[in-house]
């Protein structure tokens, strides 16, 4: 420690600075697995077959408020964010990121006029299936890096420790009740949902296995554990 307390730029300094290093190391995957959510999410949406039901909801705001898709889906998170912390969830820096950028990448490309929806059904399931698969591994690649799960796989994971239920009981209920608000808003439900529904899940365990990634043994870090842990870190050197 140098004069007045003030750390001398030495070992424990760099060891502090490394800590801020690992942070942006992972970053490159959190964003790379927002966008290939963002692409499969795309993907799923214009096969024109019925979506996920989040995505029917944010389908059903749009039709009464001027947003486009992925702001809807930003708005979205965002509420989901704070219902969160009510019961007790404190998102990860992954979680804000989460909320904003896959919204952000969805109108980006949507923007530059790369989703299309195919010409037969064939074509369409096919468009389906391969989104469905692009969304396991999105899933995979910003989770991976354990800095939060995405707002609304907090909110489910919240919910199951407050009431003690099972996921498949919780996870229901929350999806069951954004399709039906969002079939009531006017947002289309197809065939494409129920698939979607029975699908994902299937994609994500792929992803998870072939990545080697157990989402049991993992356990991510919230914006307030970071706060502190680099926090805490400093004060050490002083």
């Amino acid at each position: 420690m140098g004069i007045l307390g003030i750390p001398r730029l030495g070992s424990d300094f760099v060891g502090d600075k490394k800590d801020w290093v690992q942070i942006l190391k992972k970053l490159p995957s959190l964003f790379f697995g927002l966008f290939l959510y963002s692409v499969g999410m795309g993907v799923v949406l214009y096969a024109n077959l019925g979506t996920s039901p989040w995505e029917t909801f944010s389908l059903g705001i749009i039709n009464y408020i001027p947003l486009t898709f992925g702001e809807a889906s930003q708005v979205i998170g965002l509420f989901v964010l704070i219902a969160s912390l009510f019961i007790g969830v404190i998102p990860g820096l992954g979680s804000i990121i989460n909320m904003y950028f896959i919204g952000f990448f969805f109108d980006m490309v949507d923007n530059m006029g790369l989703f299309r929806t195919p010409s037969s059904l064939v074509g369409k399931l096919l468009s389906l299936l391969v989104g469905i698969f692009i969304l396991g591994w999105g899933t995979y690649f910003y989770l991976r890096v354990e800095l939060g799960a995405g707002p609304r796989d907090g909110l489910m994971e919240g919910l199951v420790k407050k009431f003690k239920k099972p996921v498949w009981l919780i996870r229901g209920v929350i999806e069951i009740t954004v399709l039906t608000i969002g079939y009531f808003l006017g947002a289309p439900v197809g065939i494409g949902t129920l698939i979607t529904a029975f699908t994902v899940g299937f994609s994500v365990q792929l992803a998870f296995k072939i990545g080697k990634y157990d989402s049991r043994t993992v356990e991510h870090e919230n914006v307030v554990l970071m706060f502190r842990r680099l926090r805490n870190k400093k004060e050490e050197v002083v």
